[in-house]
């Protein structure tokens, strides 16, 4: 009986280790590729639910081309009071209006059509209206470090974007409520708080759900969204042109709207949830992406490679060790120098993409027409990265595309001038040739601001990767904080705003070249394993300085 019971203990443990030797472990780039598809149903389903909240990200970061805008136009109460002026029944907001008798004039829209009409903010009080513009780029700035942080933490991509959704939609409505500008710019730098975790998470659940040949592309599909947002900003402000504060209110219900309707459909990131121990819910993730493309199930032996190695005391199959947080990508060499660079990047392109949408108002041009012209340049600019994205260099793209947006700003410098005041009541005939170099421009930057986000992805490992998207927001929210000061500068000399976008386009697509290329790289999950591999098998010849950078 002993000899029978040896026996069967012995086939016993010859059967467990041949199991385990016909394990598959394998990572989640391969299962994607291998067992689940690149890019299926599941997959664009999924990054279609997520790539939604772009549209009320756009609307709450561009809404001050609206709330903020100076008026186009203002008319004496009565005959005769406007003395200083011989076109007193309607005139501009230029230098006359701080020349008249306080009380004599009035805003063709009324005192509500904006936070400048409302709270008096021109002549000696101009620079004010930049405030809350440049408050709302800094609260960005900070929350993105803040989100980005939390996202690669404990709170995860999903649950990041719950929250930032629920913060928007509270600021959003208690912007409106605002008494003066002091508590407005206060505001509104609260709602650029609760809104810098929409975006950053949106774009890394998107990519992190695809197989590597379908990451630039996936990662232009937010963008495209984004793009709806801005174009539904002149639609939406059109009919409140009298009350900024209904414009916030409306704003304030979507965020809402996508947590309550959308937002439950969304997966987690499977790669998040590897890094932090949680295989078997990643596996059941890719399960399930598998099913709906109308797959197999996956293997009862699939296991996901863990990128920390083994976990020590424990048997399961289904659970690893969690990455080591320790990690820190600014005490890495090559990954702080290279996200120093890319922040450098960063800084102009936001300086660049935000500065030229708040500038419009500097255009000799309507600004209904000159924001929708905008907003439709969005979409070539989306479309034609999506297409590059496939088979041109992500560095070489980026670089074409700010030059492309710098040396048209510089054309424009030569275009600019005094605003005709009937031009901008009546604003259809305005300086063509200007709102056409200035919309090629704006493609360009655009395109520019899409690529970059793409390329700081895959520069960097899923442990550190939405931490280092964060830095990229931080960079291009203290670009964007500084473009309303240029703006408001504008106003007195539209050159010298075109100028300064020029110059600094051109500077950020320089420091490109110092960064190494990453099409068709595999998305690492550590930064020591991402480290060893590119010294092993990746790093091009002509990447830049490499790993050195």
């Amino acid at each position: 009986m002993e000899e029978e019971g040896l026996k069967l203990i012995l086939s016993s443990d010859e059967e467990e280790e041949e199991t385990a030797s016909t394990k598959l472990e394998l990572t989640v780039d391969e299962v994607l590729e291998g067992y689940v598809g690149s890019l299926g149903i599941s997959q664009v389903l999924h990054v279609f639910l997520v790539s939604l909240a772009w549209i009320f990200d756009a609307q709450s970061t561009l809404v001050a081309i609206f709330s903020d805008a100076q008026p186009p136009a203002w008319r004496c109460k009565a005959p005769g009071l406007c003395l200083n002026n011989s076109n007193s029944s309607s005139n501009s907001t230029g230098g006359s209006v701080c020349e008249l008798v306080p009380g004599t004039w009035e805003w063709i829209n009324g005192h509500t059509s904006s936070t400048l009409a409302e709270w008096g903010l021109i002549c000696d009080r101009k620079f004010l209206a930049a405030i809350p513009s440049s408050f709302f780029f800094l609260g960005s700035l900070i929350g993105s470090a803040v989100f980005g942080r939390l996202a690669d933490s404990w709170l995860g991509r999903k649950r990041t974007v719950l929250v930032s959704c629920i913060l928007t939609s509270i600021t959003a409505f208690a912007t409106s409520l605002s008494p003066n500008v002091w508590v407005y710019a206060v505001l509104r730098f609260a709602m650029g708080f609760a809104r810098s975790g929409i975006g950053i998470c949106c774009l890394v659940l998107s990519t992190e759900s695809v197989g590597r040949e379908w990451r630039g592309q996936v990662g232009q599909y937010g963008f495209f969204f984004f793009t709806i947002g801005f174009l539904s900003l002149p639609l939406l402000a059109y009919p409140t042109r009298t009350s900024w504060r209904n414009l916030y209110r409306i704003f304030s219900l979507l965020p809402l709207a996508y947590v309550i309707l959308c937002l439950p459909f969304v997966s987690e990131s499977p790669r998040w949830l590897l890094v932090r121990g949680r295989a078997k819910e990643a596996l059941a993730v890719l399960d399930r992406y598998a099913r709906l493309n109308g797959k197999k199930k996956l293997p009862d032996t699939l296991r996901l490679a863990n990128p920390s190695g083994p976990k020590q005391g424990t048997s399961s199959e289904n659970e690893t060790n969690p990455v080591n947080n320790k990690e820190s990508l600014w005490t890495t060499k090559w990954a702080a120098k290279r996200m120093a660079i890319v922040m450098l990047s960063g800084f102009g392109v936001g300086f660049v993409y935000y500065g030229i949408q708040l500038n419009v108002e500097n255009l000799n041009f309507n600004l209904y027409i000159s924001v929708s012209l905008n907003a439709l340049m969005e979409i070539p600019a989306v479309l034609i990265s999506s297409f590059l994205l496939g088979f041109t260099n992500r560095r070489l793209l980026f670089s074409v595309s700010t030059y492309m947006a710098g040396i048209s700003s510089i054309f424009c410098t030569f275009l600019s001038g005094k605003v005709s005041n009937s031009l901008k009541e009546q604003k259809i005939g305005g300086n063509w040739a200007q709102l056409i170099i200035e919309a090629i421009g704006f493609m360009g930057a655009s395109t520019a601001f899409d690529i970059l986000y793409v390329y700081c992805v895959e520069l960097f490992p899923t442990n550190v990767r939405n931490f280092s998207v964060s830095m990229l927001r931080q960079a291009l929210m203290l670009g964007a904080s500084m473009a309303p000061l240029v703006v408001v500068l504008g106003r007195l000399s539209p050159s010298l705003s075109f100028l300064v976008f020029g110059l600094l386009s051109i500077s950020s697509g320089l420091m490109s070249l110092w960064l190494p290329e990453t099409r068709n790289a595999p998305l690492y999950e550590t930064l020591e394993q991402q480290e060893q591999n590119e010294k092993l098998n990746w790093v091009p010849e002509d990447s830049g300085l490499e790993l050195g950078i």
